[in-house]
């Protein structure tokens, strides 16, 4: 009788783990990948509301707009200035405490291509009402100054159609409310939509990461996407340590 009702207990131990060790490896499985995909989330669900939306598409959506121009001296010398053209700006740097970060969504600065026709606001976050009024950067990714690769995505047939005409070498121009910045484009590259090996959230350097859909006179989901890398080449640096 005892014997019997151990073989009962067993049974159930081993029932119970059948069912709880496929649910943990579900679970483990899935965080790994929304940790490497999350960069593409925002901008694929954003895409789909505007693709199925039966309403009117609207790119005036309200949000908080705390970017505020920052004007900069710059010196001329005498060489320079028979050329009409200003010296380079010193790098500054900026303490941390006299940087207003923005929160997720709010409208904090604007990026411009000149001879690309991409000049439109920059977002924190690149959720549906950042990248239908302009380009967004990911969450996880690095803020202007910060020293990290930061990862902007747009719309390829709206406010980043023009990374089409992006080459090496041409200046990318961000604005924000505790300095402005210059990037040059470094190399353009198409790739899978899920390729997670196209940018590297993890370096020590700063640089920008600008990328939309692929082909761009598609509309909706693609499988691929388009890449614009640039090196920092000029703009403020924010002092984390400082007290």
């Amino acid at each position: 009788m005892s014997e019997h009702r151990r073989h009962r207990h067993n049974k159930k131990a081993g029932g119970k783990s059948f069912v709880i060790l496929p649910i943990i490896f579900f679970i483990g499985i899935f965080t790994v990948l929304y940790v490497a995909l999350a960069p593409t989330f925002d901008p694929l669900a954003s895409a789909v509301g505007t693709l199925f939306s039966d309403a009117e598409k609207d790119y005036s959506t309200s949000y908080k707009n705390i970017f505020v121009p920052v004007i900069e001296e710059t010196t001329v010398s005498a060489e320079t200035d028979k050329k009409g053209e200003s010296s380079e700006t010193p790098q500054k740097t900026v303490d941390v405490e006299e940087v207003e970060f923005p929160n997720y969504g709010n409208q904090f600065g604007d990026i411009r291509i000149p001879g690309c026709g991409v000049d439109c606001p920059l977002f924190l976050g690149d959720g549906d009402i950042a990248l239908r009024n302009g380009a967004g950067i990911y969450y996880g990714s690095g803020i202007p100054g910060y020293g990290k690769t930061i990862l902007v995505a747009g719309h390829n047939n709206t406010f980043f159609n023009g990374l089409k005409n992006a080459e090496p070498g041409q200046e990318i121009y961000v604005r924000t409310s505790y300095g402005n910045f210059v990037y040059t484009v470094r190399e353009t590259a198409v790739v899978e939509a899920l390729d997670v090996t196209a940018y590297d959230l993890a370096a020590d350097e700063e640089s920008l990461i600008l990328y939309t859909c692929y082909p761009f006179d598609e509309i909706g989901l693609t499988t691929k996407r388009f890449f614009v890398y640039a090196d920092f080449t000029s703009g403020v640096v924010i002092d984390k340590d400082a007290e």
